[in-house]
């Protein structure tokens, strides 16, 4: 059997050269995670960190800092997480840029925007973080997507262990996870694309789990007259919708429709419709608007970060998929659309 490099290095005479590139070579393995895995099969301890993660991500009460990356965009959030028996409550404030604030309870969604001196209130919807996203247990998307531990690594001064999540074609994007050894709470998660190559992040740089959350924290910080207040209305709220004249021909394997909503818009708009596929963890939206003249149509496509957009038109509508999925996703679905008449 012949020696690895790491013999033949050591068997080779000791010259300037052979000890610069040995030190070479030691600094870049520093870089790596401190213990790799990849002989054994570990899929099994994976789901297991990831079922644990999203299941601490609900229970746990946490006050945190994270850093937030989609393409050229950096931003800076403060995290403030309670879990009692009335469910979730969370608060999210802006440390960069315009001030803004976020603060959710299990009922509703409040947009704070001081700058603008106006607060929307709209119906709960999910949260953003990925820990939130994923389905519990993260086996049922097991024939979409392979787990994988590949190493530890620290992550806000917390032993984390990585966890892969590779998708099995490329209609959809992978992930890695950084999760704490003790909490289980998630430090940091990449969103990748087919070729591994990270397009958005979220990384904690500062994380305090506790025993209790004051109220005050989950306060809004702004007070008294000056704010306009912007609420759904009983027109502007969407209504579900079980029968459609509406299909997808084309879409990966797995994918299926989750909700379908019409939303009503500002006076002399047609509603929307909206329907959404899922495969258990990526998400497309379709939005199909009938709109008068060809010369209002949208067409092409638009990229942030890992979000990819297609608008199409199509017979007097305009259609555009938007989601967290490949360009080759949301234009295969998005010009797949049909009217069954």
């Amino acid at each position: 059997m012949s020696e690895s490099w790491p013999m033949k290095l050591r068997n080779k005479p000791v010259t300037g050269h052979s000890v610069l590139l040995q030190g070479l070579i030691s600094a870049f393995l520093l870089l790596l995670p401190s213990v790799l895995l990849a002989d054994e099969d570990t899929s099994h301890q994976a789901q297991q960190l990831i079922n644990a993660m999203s299941k601490a991500s609900k229970e746990l009460n946490y006050d945190g800092i994270f850093v937030y990356q989609r393409g050229s965009q950096i931003e800076a959030m403060r995290l403030i997480h309670k879990a009692d028996t009335d469910g979730e409550h969370e608060r999210m404030v802006s440390l960069t840029g315009h001030a803004r604030e976020v603060i959710r309870d299990g009922q509703s969604v409040t947009c704070i925007f001081p700058e603008n001196r106006s607060v929307m209130v709209k119906r709960n919807q999910p949260k953003q973080l990925l820990a939130a996203q994923l389905p519990q247990p993260i086996e049922k998307i097991a024939d979409f997507y392979g787990f994988a531990v590949s190493g530890k690594d620290r992550i806000a001064d917390r032993s984390t262990w990585v966890v892969n999540i590779v998708p099995k074609d490329d209609y959809r994007y992978g992930y890695q996870l950084w999760i704490d050894e003790e909490t289980k709470l998630l430090l940091k998660s990449e969103l990748r694309d087919n070729s591994g190559r990270p397009i958005e992040q979220i990384l904690f740089t500062h994380l305090d789990v506790v025993d209790h959350i004051s109220p005050d924290l989950l306060k809004p910080s702004i007070s008294g007259p000056g704010y306009t207040w912007y609420s759904g209305s009983a027109e502007d709220t969407p209504v579900s919708v079980h029968n459609t004249e509406w299909a997808v021909l084309s879409m990966p394997r797995g994918f299926s429709q989750s909700d379908h909503e019409i939303q009503a818009l500002a006076e002399g708009y047609m509603p929307v419709e909206h329907m959404v596929y899922s495969d258990g963890l990526a998400m497309v939206s379709v939005f199909i608007e009938k709109i008068d003249k060809e010369s209002n149509e949208i067409r092409g496509v638009s990229r942030m970060g890992g979000v990819n957009t297609y608008a199409t038109y199509s017979n007097g509508y305009q259609v555009t998929a938007v989601g967290e999925v490949p360009l080759k996703t949301v234009q295969s679905m998005a010009t797949s659309v049909v009217q069954n008449r």
